[in-house]
């Protein structure tokens, strides 16, 4: 297997590269984290409309990685920061961004037909500390749907 480090990070200096590589960086790191525990990976970066929002603008959902641990389907938010000095990248998977994922794990599961399949919502947090190996963590089953159920007030009262 090939190294996934970009020669910047081998020599320790993570501060050269931009947002956005080190995005695609964690997302790298992530996927061979995930194998090494026995994932098998299905898809990466799946994107799809899911709707609109309040303005009328088309919203595309996006899931990092979609992954089989056994026979669940787990759809993974991977966030990756350069230091955890600000805060956890955990810390930015907000209830936004999950039902986001929701919205678009549904769709997944609607095309490729997947009604009686189990699933669950993990994440991967990474941080690329400067003059470390990468600190990654994995939190399996981090949110459910339950929370965005819409809770109706029939016979309440």
């Amino acid at each position: 297997m090939q190294k996934i480090f970009p020669p910047d990070i081998e020599n320790n200096e993570t501060s050269a590269i931009s947002t956005s590589e080190v995005g695609e960086l964690g997302e790298k790191l992530a996927a061979e984290f995930l194998l090494r525990n026995g994932y098998r990976i299905v898809m990466a970066n799946f994107k799809v409309p899911v709707g609109r929002n309040r303005r009328g603008v088309a919203v595309t959902g996006e899931i990092d990685i979609i992954a089989l641990d056994g026979e669940t389907v787990c759809f993974i938010e991977v966030k990756t920061r350069s230091s955890d000095n600000f805060a956890a990248p955990i810390a930015a998977v907000d209830n936004r961004k999950q039902r986001q994922i929701i919205r678009t794990a549904r769709v997944y599961r609607k095309v490729f037909n997947l009604k009686n399949v189990k699933f669950r919502y993990d994440a991967v947090s990474i941080v690329l500390n400067e003059k470390k190996v990468p600190k990654i963590e994995l939190f399996k089953g981090f949110w459910t749907e339950d929370k965005f159920r819409k809770k109706y007030w029939a016979d309440k009262f």
